[in-house]
Formats: structure tokens, sequence, C-alpha cells
């Protein structure tokens, strides 16, 4: 059975448990027409200012063939409680996952359990199943070190891999030996030459243009804050519920501050791209970003699909200009 996502979550629980996660941020944003969902939503009664992910993540869950979604109710967006409760009255159902409120693997554990007995699955198929997916895990962080420190892979690239990590396409033993074929192909490329070493801090970024452009710019994103997150490349080391734990994006900002510090200082930015989608309550965040971080930084909005707009893109190249000075 497939099992709607709207977060990253433990899904090594829900592997283990025989079904397959489906991140509907990705089958979203990916989809030929992702303004198709953001109608659906609004036609349904969706306010416009509401934000175009979650309002897409509704309109796949009325278009597609998925009957069971897992909310992340605490630590992600609040706007998904009030989704899973519109959801839940359509006729799906509707399963709550909550991250504590800080990090702490007693209530890791205890949040992990309680998702694992809404899917009947024992402890031991879970540990099996993070041993299955610990050594993609690995890899993905290999893909990190060779955009950082080889130059070897292209932050469209990274942004891709990472994300996809959510729920592995559906697919881990498939993602994993077109992951490995990939490392394969990168490692016999030529370096790439840019004059810029960005991160990208924030959600994944709706713009659909966004890394060519800042490519195009002679700029490379060689971190990729979210989606880094994403891909626990940490993983091996810790139980699951330590995994979950050193999980940043749920908790304060404050630990994602430092980890983009250490981003900053261990890859050498030249700057920081600051992305927030409208409506979001994390736009509020952003005046932690300008006053903690040490790096120049540029913050971006943007609200529906698509290609950077003119004034978005004059602000970038202004960015960038200055940064090249």
């Amino acid at each position: 059975m497939n099992i709607g996502i709207t977060s990253t979550i433990p899904i090594e629980v829900v592997y283990a448990a025989g079904h397959t996660p489906c991140d509907l941020n990705n089958l979203f944003i990916s989809a030929p027409d992702p303004d198709h969902f953001i109608q659906i939503a609004e036609d349904a009664g969706f306010p416009r200012t509401t934000c175009a992910w979650i309002k897409g993540i509704y309109g796949v869950m009325r278009d597609v063939d998925i009957d069971t979604i897992i909310i992340v109710s605490g630590g992600d967006c609040s706007n998904s409680i009030a989704l899973g409760e519109i959801l839940k009255d359509d006729g799906k159902r509707v399963i709550p996952f909550s991250y504590p409120l800080e990090p702490d693997v007693s209530e890791m554990e205890q949040a992990i359990s309680r998702l694992a007995g809404e899917l009947g699955v024992e402890p031991d198929k879970i540990t099996t199943c993070k041993q299955q997916l610990d050594p993609i895990r690995v890899q993905l962080g290999k893909l990190d070190q060779l955009t950082w420190q080889k130059m070897l892979v292209t932050g469209t690239e990274n942004q891709l891999y990472l994300v996809s990590s959510s729920d592995f396409n559906g697919n881990p033993e498939l993602f994993s030996t077109e992951l490995d074929n990939f490392l394969k192909k990168a490692k016999t490329r030529q370096p790439l030459k840019r004059k810029i070493r960005l991160g990208l801090a924030g959600v994944p970024p709706i713009l659909s243009n966004l890394y060519p452009t800042l490519d195009r710019l002679d700029a490379a994103v060689v971190f990729n804050e979210v989606p880094r997150q994403f891909a626990l490349p940490w993983a091996p080391e810790c139980t699951l519920a330590e995994q979950y734990s050193r999980y940043t994006y749920p908790y304060q900002v404050e630990q994602r501050l430092n980890d983009i510090d250490r981003a900053c200082r261990q890859r050498q930015l030249d700057g920081i791209i600051h992305y927030t989608q409208s409506f979001c309550f994390r736009q509020i965040e952003n005046i932690l970003f300008k006053r903690k971080l040490s790096i120049p930084t540029l913050t971006l909005e943007a609200d529906q699909p698509g290609p950077i707009d003119g004034r978005t893109l004059t602000r970038i190249e202004t960015f960038i200009e200055m940064l090249l000075n």
C-alpha cells in the first residue's frame, strides 16, 4: 500500500511494515503541471494565501490513488494539522507523527513506537530495515562530498538526489542502484570551475530554474541545507531514535543555524541564499538568519511554482556581483 507523507519521517517504519512511502511534495513539484494540484485545492476552498506546498499536497491526495497519509503534526508546518483534518473528512486515513519539541532520544523512541503501533510493525523488522537503508544514506553522504570537496556534482544533482531520499522514490533498491551508477560516472568528470561557492538554506525552493540561473552566473551551490538533512548521512553511527534526533529541521532554528555555520566554514562558502516560502511561519525565522550568520545572506521568497521573475533575478544578479567584488 502506498502511504503519503508530508515531510521527512522515519520511513524505516513504513518500509518495515510492508508499505511504500510517497513524499507528496515530490509528486506535486515534479508533475508536468503542478498548478493543477493547486487549483484542486483552491476549488475545494483553500485560501489563496495558503502555502502552495500545502495546497499542492492536498491536490495530489485528491488526484492520485493514495488513501492513507502520515501528517507531521509537530516539527513541520502548522498548516499540516488543518490539512489532516480536511483529508480525514474527505475519507482519507490520517496518521499523525510528531517530533519532540526539542531533540530528545527517549521522546523520539516513543514517537517512533507510536507510529509502529499505527502500522502494526515489530521493532526487529524496523531495525532490519534501518540496516538496509543505512548504506544508501552513506552513499548520499559521498555524493555530498563530491559536490563540495571535488566539485564533480552540480548543485542541481545534489539537490535532486538528497531530496529524493525522503522516500527513496518508493523503491530503495532501485534508488541505490541508480545512485551507485551516478557516483561512478561523476567520479570520471572534470571538476566544475565556478568563482562563487554558495549555500542554499531553507526548504527546497519552488522556483523551477534557480539552480541553472546560479550556474549561469558562475556560482555553484555546494551546500543544500535541508535536502542534506533529509538524507541523514550520519545514520549508521546512530540508533533510529538518535538518527532522527540529529535531524535539525523539526527543532528550534538554533540547531539549524549551528549546522549552517559549520557548513559555511567547512565548505568555504562565499554566501548563503535563504529561501522562504510565501505564507510560511518560517519566514519569521529569517530574522535570526540575518542576525546570526556571519557571511553575506540573500533572502528569496516565492509563492507559486514556476521560473524566477524579473525582480528576483535582479536581486540574485546583484548579490552575486557583490560577492565577486
